[in-house]
């Protein structure tokens, strides 16, 4: 059976009022299999798009450059989302490739998380509006919104002209910069998309702008058609909000690894399994797969470290491999399935806890058949 090459790209919204069923039986399906798709799109609710070409970025060394590059390629449309910016070299670098379209007439719509970006100068705020660049922020800061005060975007999306597209785990900031191999240097990946998914990813953009700007985008400058046939890889974005949507993806990282037959190769930096999960992880060691778990060896959040190693012990017995990556913090979250599936995270756990009220925060995923990036790159 000749297996088929997918690329997951999934947009997650893990709300609080959400609770993931319990998953009991899964079916049996392998990858490749002519009802491994249509299975995965039922439950996501989201099609699979093939024809799609994607490109991973590891780091800042090599994800700000290219990223920049896309933004002064430019002609007609930008649509920007981060989560995370504060000042800095290639934070005032992006500021000034987005100002200097605006300057030349593109229509750049930039949409800053209230709470991610407070550490953002006002002057490259200033700087891009003075440009012509459509600024607002999510979800503002205030007495009167401290009911959704935790309720973030931290999506990170960047789509040029409708036709490119960009996703991942990376903030603007220092330690996002540089090679994620020495102290303070985050390790990290993103994915540069071309083909008929940037119209999804487009989409995941328009819904939080509209929220925040009762501004509806639409026409070719920002949905173009048609969108060209770019690569081979397939591709499906599954976006959530707290109505619904935490249970799609739980349902597809189940069906994913009980797909599995040779390989599972997990990077997350905040790793906190269920019992079902982990139950499925070692049902894969059981049947002969390889499962291997990279984790940071540091570590922003302790408490979720240590919530992260209460089931390491009964893993490692049953055969999971787990290893810490210590050149640097792990920032990355990617799950390699075969080395043909996978999902990269941005960012959040991996997955939602069933039967628990995940955080309400936002989560860009995207992923390709790289074993290097589910292994942090190789390093």
């Amino acid at each position: 059976m000749k297996t088929q090459r997918v690329c997951l790209l999934a947009l997650l919204l893990l709300g609080g009022c959400v609770r993931v069923p319990p998953h009991l039986l899964l079916p049996d399906l392998r990858l490749g299999e002519p009802s491994f798709f249509p299975t995965l799109e039922a439950y996501a609710a989201a099609p699979i798009v093939p024809g799609n070409r994607v490109e991973f970025l590891l780091n800042g060394e090599e994800i700000f450059p290219a990223l920049i590059e896309s933004i002064q390629s430019a002609h007609k449309t930008i649509t920007y989302a981060q989560y995370f910016y504060e000042d800095g070299p290639v934070s005032r670098d992006i500021a000034n490739a987005l100002s200097e379209r605006g300057l030349a007439g593109v229509g750049v719509n930039v949409l800053l998380d209230a709470f991610g970006a407070l550490g953002i100068p006002g002057e490259y705020v200033d700087t891009m509006r003075r440009a012509g660049c459509h600024v607002e922020f999510f979800r503002p800061l205030g007495p009167l919104a401290w009911h959704r005060a935790n309720n973030r975007n931290h999506r990170r999306i960047l789509v040029v002209d409708g036709r490119v597209g960009w996703t991942g785990g990376s903030g603007v900031s220092r330690k996002w910069m540089g090679n994620g191999r020495v102290e303070d240097h985050w390790r990290d990946t993103d994915v540069r998309v071309e083909g008929p998914i940037v119209e999804y990813l487009q989409g995941a953009f328009a819904d939080n702008w509209l929220e925040a700007t009762g501004i509806v985008l639409g026409g070719d400058a920002y949905f173009p058609r048609p969108l060209p046939v770019a690569g081979t890889v397939h591709a499906q974005i599954i976006r959530s909000s707290p109505a619904g949507g935490s249970a799609a993806m739980y349902t597809a990282f189940l069906l994913a690894m009980s797909a599995a037959r040779r390989s599972i190769y997990i990077t997350n930096p905040y790793l906190v399994l269920d019992d079902r999960m982990s139950e499925a992880l070692l049902i894969a060691v059981r049947r002969g797969v390889k499962v291997v778990v990279l984790t940071p060896g540091a570590i922003d959040h302790n408490l979720v470290r240590q919530a992260s190693r209460g089931k390491w012990g009964k893993m490692l017995k049953g055969g999971v491999q787990i290893y810490e990556y210590l050149p640097a913090l792990l920032h990355a979250k990617m799950m390699v399935i075969d080395g043909v599936w996978a999902t990269l995270l941005t960012p959040g756990r991996l997955p939602p806890l069933a039967g628990s009220q995940p955080d309400r925060s936002l989560h860009g995923a995207a992923g390709d058949a790289d074993p290097r990036s589910a292994l942090g790159g190789g390093e």
